[in-house]
C-alpha cells in the first residue's frame, strides 16, 4: 500500500506563493469596477452611482470605524471628509463619467497613473525630490497618455474621457499625499471606513438632486452594489491587510494589474475592442510605473 506525499513547500515559498494569488484577486477586483462602472453609469448618472458606491463600502467598512472610534480625536473628521471627497466621491464621479462614453478599459489604464501623480504632487506642492529617472518616468506616462487620448474608438475621439481619467488619477495622487500628512496614526483600515463614509454624506444632497427620473434595472442596481461591497468594501479590507503583511511597496504592486484586469474583463464580458493606441499606451503608462517605483524603492 503507498501514500501519495505531497511536497511540502518552504514557509517563505508559500507566502510569496500566497501574496502572489492575493495581489491578482485585488487586481481582478479592482480590474472589474471599471466594467462594473461601464454598465451602471448610464442608468445612475456618475454623482448618484458614486453615491451608492460609497455609501455601500462605507457600510462593508463600519465594523472597523467602530472598533478604533476611541483612536479618532475629533479634530481629525473634518480632514477626513475634505480627504474622502478627493481621495474617493470626485475620483469616483470622474471615473464613471468617462466610461459612460468610452470603454472601460480607458478607464482602467488611466487609472495607472495614480503612482505618478502621487510622485508628481508630493514634488510640487510638498517640496519632496523625485530624482532624474523618476522625472523621466513621469514625461513617459504623460506621453502615454498623450497616446492614449489621441486614439479613436468606433470612429469616436476618447480624448475628453482620457482628461477625466486622468484627472481622477491625479486626484488620488493628491489623496495619497495628504492621507499621509494628515492622517497618520490613525489605524489604517478604520480611516478607510471614514473616508468614504464622510464624503457619502456629504455627496448625498447632490446625489438626491441628480438622482434619474426613471426606474433602474437590476442589472445596473446590482453592478452600482457590487462597486461598493466588492470592489470598494472588501477590496480595501484585502488591501490593508497586504500592506500590514508585506508592506506597502510590494502591495502597490497591484497597480500593474488593475489595468490589465480592466482591459480584459470589459474584452471578455462586454466585447469591447482593444485597438492599438490602448495597447501602446497601456505599455508606455505601465513601463513608466515600473521605472517610477523602482526609483522609489532605492
Amino acid at each position: 500500500m503507498s501514500a501519495c506525499v505531497q511536497p511540502v513547500l518552504p514557509a517563505g515559498r508559500r507566502e510569496d506563493r500566497r501574496t502572489a494569488l492575493e495581489l491578482c484577486v485585488l487586481g481582478a477586483i479592482w480590474g472589474a469596477s471599471f466594467l462594473f462602472m461601464r454598465v451602471a453609469a448610464d442608468d445612475f448618472g456618475p454623482v448618484p452611482l458614486a453615491e451608492v458606491r460609497l455609501a455601500a463600502g462605507a457600510l462593508v467598512l463600519l465594523p472597523f470605524l467602530w472598533r478604533a472610534r476611541a483612536a479618532f480625536p475629533a479634530n481629525a473628521w473634518a480632514k477626513m471628509a475634505l480627504i474622502g471627497v478627493i481621495n474617493s466621491a470626485v475620483p469616483f464621479i470622474l471615473f464613471a463619467w468617462a466610461v459612460q462614453r468610452v470603454p472601460a478599459g480607458i478607464g482602467a489604464i488611466t487609472n495607472a497613473m495614480t503612482v505618478l501623480f502621487t510622485a508628481l504632487v508630493g514634488l510640487m506642492f510638498f517640496g519632496e525630490r523625485i530624482g532624474t529617472r523618476r522625472a523621466v518616468a513621469l514625461l513617459a506616462g504623460f506621453a502615454g497618455v498623450v497616446v492614449l487620448a489621441s486614439g479613436k474608438v468606433a470612429g469616436m475621439s476618447v480624448g475628453a474621457a482620457v482628461v477625466a481619467g486622468v484627472g481622477a488619477a491625479f486626484f488620488y495622487g493628491l489623496g495619497i499625499n495628504l492621507v499621509r500628512r494628515h492622517l497618520i496614526g490613525l489605524p489604517p483600515a478604520a480611516v478607510a471606513s471614514a473616508t468614504p463614509g464622510t464624503s457619502a454624506l456629504l455627496l448625498l444632497p447632490l446625489a438626491i438632486v441628480a438622482w434619474p427620473e426613471q426606474p433602474i434595472p437590476m442589472a445596473s442596481w446590482l453592478s452600482a452594489l457590487t462597486l461598493g461591497v466588492v470592489c470598494t468594501g472588501i477590496s480595501f479590507v484585502m488591501y490593508y491587510r497586504l500592506i500590514a503583511r508585506v508592506g506597502v511597496g510590494r502591495a502597490s504592486t497591484v497597480t500593474y494589474l488593475v489595468p490589465l484586469f480592466g482591459v480584459a474583463w470589459a474584452w471578455l464580458l462586454l466585447g469591447e475592442p482593444v485597438t492599438w493606441s490602448m495597447a501602446l499606451a497601456g505599455a508606455i503608462i505601465l513601463g513608466s510605473v515600473a521605472v517610477s517605483q523602482r526609483s522609489a524603492g532605492r
